[in-house]
């Protein structure tokens, strides 16, 4: 199976900046030959090294107040640039934080593989930070959401909910612990969230950032960019002046220099 890798930007929330650096973790994660293809808006400061194509069209329009990443259902579409056979999607802010070759290795080419959604285990939902298909196999979901996007956002909610239900042959599951989700399976339950930093499964190859938090977040130990990091005791104090007491109270986590590390290239001091 030929190592090629994807990723989507659109709007001025990534660009560049992350482009590049998923594609630096990639590049010191990966057992060459492999390619790596970007469908965005922008092109500038982009890596060369990088195959930059113009974002495929959106299918039928954008719906309205939904908290699904509906524009990635530009890459259910029949054909993708150059793309031939099988495809692995990397949402921008993912941490790659070991080999990427057993993602290449799993199941058969023609199958649709996501990560499973931990959030509701009991579900069976798949996650779509990662996960490969081969290229134009999602195509019948994109004529099923064109006809009507708001109705299929409406009752999916979530582009990956609606993908596990309604992709063709049905889809696979990334075999268990190669995919980490930060802030479930990597930052400790509260209180031990006080006392332990986050730490990745031992067998994870790729930490993803879906719902809340994102990889600067985890390097600087807070929930939102808005919020800095307190030491504990000022973290309580600072919670106890908030109106949701309890959920803010729980909102604390040391930073992780090991996301610094794999995302940035670099060593982060630690704090507290």
């Amino acid at each position: 199976m030929k190592k090629q890798f994807m990723c989507i930007n659109w709007g001025p929330k990534y660009g560049a900046v992350y482009i590049n650096r998923l594609y630096e973790m990639v590049a010191r994660n990966t057992t060459p030959p492999f390619r790596f293809v970007c469908f965005t808006d922008t092109r500038e400061g982009v890596r060369p090294e990088i195959d930059c194509f113009d974002l495929p069209e959106m299918p039928g329009f954008m719906p309205k107040n939904t908290i699904g990443q509906w524009p990635k259902s530009r890459l259910w579409a029949p054909t993708l640039g150059d793309l031939e056979g099988p495809v692995l999607f990397l949402d921008l802010d993912s941490a790659i934080i070991g080999s990427l070759d057993p993602f290449f290795e799993f199941g058969d080419p023609e199958d649709v593989v996501l990560a499973r959604n931990p959030a509701k285990p009991l579900h069976k939902l798949g996650q779509t930070s990662i996960y490969r298909m081969p290229v134009g196999a999602l195509a019948p979901l994109q004529a099923m959401f064109a006809a009507d996007p708001q109705a299929v956002a409406d009752k999916y909610r979530f582009e990956q909910h609606f993908v596990t239900k309604n992709a063709p042959g049905g889809v696979k599951f990334w075999p268990r612990g190669l995919v980490a989700h930060f802030r479930i399976h990597c930052i400790p339950r509260f209180p031990l969230n006080f006392f332990l930093p986050p730490k990745p499964p031992k067998d994870a190859r790729v930490v993803i950032f879906a719902g809340a938090l994102n990889p600067p977040d985890a390097i600087a130990g807070r929930y939102v960019e808005r919020l800095p990091h307190l030491p504990p005791l000022a973290h309580l104090k600072r919670a106890l002046g908030q109106k949701k007491k309890l959920k803010a109270m729980r909102q604390f986590l040391y930073p992780a220099p090991w996301v610094a590390e794999a995302w940035e290239g670099r060593d982060a001091p630690t704090s507290d």
